[in-house]
């Protein structure tokens, strides 16, 4: 890996440069002769990978889908092929560790074995298929480790700070990109598992002994314990940093957790996002300030990003939205090339120098449209239209008058073949007009979403917290796919 500090000031030509001569290296020595996978689709299109010069080749390499990388019924294991292994199976050069020990020594077996072995293992959440894992190796968790520490660096968290991670404990990204980083750093945490492992109440305990001048959270459940803590009459002052990760983080919602923190006594909090994806095995940080959005700093060392059309999948030019393009540069463990993640940069790929801190690596917008991961609404039965979900979590969650809300999927008469319907259940903050409040949302997804809803649904705000898992779930559950089928 780079100098983190070296990287932060490279020219992009430079950059563009290293890119280049590590995506031939990586494709020639890793996937190439280490990836069952890659090793077959890499032939089956006709790629030499020694002909590969650099970025501009990458568009004659096939797309790689999430169904290509779920597990099934039918094909458990699939997700080993992706796994970068020199073994016996894939490579006859190398054979087994311990034969190597008989001709290369004993410092030969402990470094492949620190490049390859698989130590450590992430799980995608699994909301549309079997929960995939992505493995990591010794030399992926000191990446892991360096990824944390250049987030935390743009976030300008230094060793002097105390954080406070309150994301739920589980094998999944957010609360390991956490833990590595703060050690990396050598910043004096607290890795509580969240609500769900300690309990709420010990949770608001853990802020006002610790005294936090950081804190990182799923915003959802950020939300959920604030307004706990102002109706306790907590004092979490100490606090100056606030940053989340696993969901988007809408507008309306900073400005509703920064007046929270007001009212805990914590002035001028920045409320941060961080941007991360199991397939990548990394997140990286937006850059800080306190009202514009100046997009997620990359690690150009680690990954190439590219941003395509959606439809097409031809690239799109800097600034222009587009879809986002993950190619893996310098991993081992589980690799994945051209990754369609889904995700729409609505700002694209940026390549200038960032106005707000200086630094010369890419960035990637801060408005990213994340997929929507359940089923597809019918389109000839909801006015014809195909309804992006994602729609509904910046109107809701910004909502002055909305304090938890959930969006319901039903098929009407529970008949798989008869029409959509869509609930909203909510909960209001504090005594509102209701029919007022209905209209003024009904319009409003209208406009959004171009779909109607077929009700409103008025619940107590401790019903609600239930109904979404607030305290057992490790995300919230803010839409409800109940359609057979």
């Amino acid at each position: 890996m780079e100098s983190w500090e070296k990287l932060c000031k490279m020219p992009y030509k430079a950059i563009r440069e290293m890119q280049d001569r590590k995506l031939r290296a990586f494709l020639a020595n890793q996937i190439y002769r280490y990836s069952p996978y890659y090793e077959e689709r890499l032939k089956e299109h006709g790629i030499d990978p020694f002909k590969v010069k650099g970025i501009e080749d990458l568009r004659h390499l096939p797309f790689t889908y999430k169904w290509d990388i779920a597990p099934t019924d039918e094909e458990p294991r699939k997700t080993r092929d992706f796994v970068i292994r020199p073994d016996e199976e894939v490579s006859e050069k190398y054979g087994h560790l311990a034969e190597m020990s008989l001709t290369s020594g004993k410092g030969m077996v402990e470094e492949r074995y620190f490049d390859f072995k698989p130590v450590h293992i992430h799980f995608t959440t699994g909301r549309t298929a079997l929960p995939t894992p992505f493995v990591y190796s010794k030399r992926d968790l000191a990446n892991l480790s360096e990824s944390g520490y250049r987030l935390l660096d743009v976030f300008g968290v230094t060793s002097d700070d105390v954080v406070l991670n309150c994301f739920p404990f589980a094998p999944h990204l957010a609360f390991w990109q956490a833990y590595f980083a703060c050690e990396k750093m050598n910043v004096s945490a607290f890795h509580s598992g969240g609500g769900k492992a300690v309990g709420t109440g010990n949770l608001m305990d853990a802020f006002e002994y610790l005294r936090p001048t950081v804190a990182v959270f799923i915003p959802g459940y950020c939300y959920y314990f604030l307004r706990e803590a102002v109706r306790r009459g907590r004092d979490f002052s100490s606090l100056k940093k606030v940053f989340f990760g696993g969901e988007r983080v809408p507008p309306g919602l900073k400005d509703k957790i920064k007046e929270l923190f007001r009212q805990l006594g914590a002035e001028d909090v920045m409320v941060l996002a961080t941007y991360g994806m199991t397939e990548a095995k990394v997140a990286w940080a937006e850059c800080p300030s306190h009202e514009e959005y100046h997009g997620y700093h990359l690690y150009p060392d680690f990954e190439i990003f590219e941003t395509v059309d959606p439809d097409s999948g031809e690239p799109v030019r800097e600034g222009e939205e587009g879809e986002i393009v993950y190619t893996a540069l310098d991993w081992r463990g589980t690799a994945v090339l051209r990754y369609r993640t889904g995700d729409i940069a609505k700002g694209g790929l940026l390549y200038e120098p960032c106005p707000n801190c200086g630094r010369t690596i890419p960035r990637i917008s801060s408005d990213i449209q994340r997929r929507s991961e359940v089923k597809e609404f019918s389109l000839t039965k909801v006015k014809g239209t195909l309804v992006n979900l994602n729609n509904f979590f910046p109107l809701l969650m910004g909502h002055p008058d909305i304090e938890e809300w959930q969006i319901e999927l039903r098929k009407r008469n529970d008949d798989p073949f008869d029409l959509d319907e869509i609930y909203l259940h909510l909960s209001t903050k504090g005594e509102v007009d209701q029919d007022r409040l209905m209209a003024d949302v009904r319009q409003k997804i209208v406009r959004d979403t171009e779909v109607s809803l077929t009700g409103v649904f008025f619940k107590p705000l401790p019903e609600m917290v239930a109904q979404l898992g607030m305290e057992t779930e490790l995300k919230e559950k803010r839409i409800v796919d109940n359609r057979p089928d």
